[in-house]
């Protein structure tokens, strides 16, 4: 087991375009990933944030985008774990998160990597982890929710 990268791949039942959308535009991905942004998602930007999820609204997040290949590649760096309001994590490595797109007959195929945790402190290294690992895990469930939830509410408006 690797303690450097974390994956996690689920099909979405929607086109791409719309997962991309789901991904990509701030509004979609804050209401999934529980995060209210300032300002739209464009390459070399960094764009920031307030976390929405309850016990964490007093935090803010920031997202450094590096590449957005039309419907197939969504990528950006951020302070994984950066949970401790007190702590200036701005002089850490980052690591970098990746979403992939590809179809697939059934829809989308949604892969989510997160890498490059070796170069993070070792004092909180493995907690960055082990949080990540499983806030992707219900990350990867929230997206799908959005999607299918956006999906139902298109269908029963015609």
């Amino acid at each position: 087991m690797t303690t450097d990268r974390i994956e996690k791949t689920i099909v979405l039942r929607a086109p791409r375009a719309e997962v991309w959308r789901a991904i990509t535009t701030a509004e979609d991905f804050g209401a999934w990933f529980g995060a209210r942004f300032t300002s739209a998602f464009k390459p070399a930007t960094t764009v920031s944030g307030r976390i929405t999820t309850p016990g964490y609204d007093h935090l803010l997040i920031d997202i450094m985008i590096e590449r957005m290949d039309d419907q197939r590649l969504f990528s950006y760096r951020w302070h994984p774990h950066a949970v401790d309001a007190t702590v200036d994590y701005s002089k850490e490595p980052t690591t970098l998160v990746e979403f992939t797109l590809e179809d697939v007959s059934d829809g989308t195929r949604l892969t989510i990597v997160e890498s490059g945790f070796d170069r993070i402190p070792a004092d909180r290294r493995d907690t960055a982890f082990r949080m990540n690992e499983g806030g992707w895990a219900e990350q990867i469930r929230n997206v799908e929710r959005f999607v299918s939830d956006r999906r139902t509410s298109a269908a029963a408006r015609h």
